[in-house]
């Protein structure tokens, strides 16, 4: 296995990371292993794919459709 040395590292991100890697119960090193890993090995997303989820979900809940207007109102008002 390779070894990477990251040098310069803000110190707010570095703070992230250790919380992060807390929350994961990981170290430092496999935190970022998983976050490059996230970032690099995901399989990027088909926007035919997604168009077709959406527009099936859509056909499942006729009659109901919201406007941005409706979501803002929801999210301010704690229910999303």
């Amino acid at each position: 296995m390779a070894t990477l040395t990251i040098k310069n590292v803000p110190r707010d991100l570095h703070k992230r990371l250790k919380e992060s890697a807390e929350q994961h119960h990981r170290s430092v090193n496999g935190e970022v292993i998983a976050c490059l890993e996230r970032m690099l090995i995901s399989t990027p997303l088909d926007p035919e794919e997604v168009l077709r989820r959406a527009r099936a979900s859509r056909e499942r809940t006729p009659g109901i459709f919201l406007t941005d207007e409706d979501l803002r109102k929801m999210k301010n008002e704690g229910r999303l």
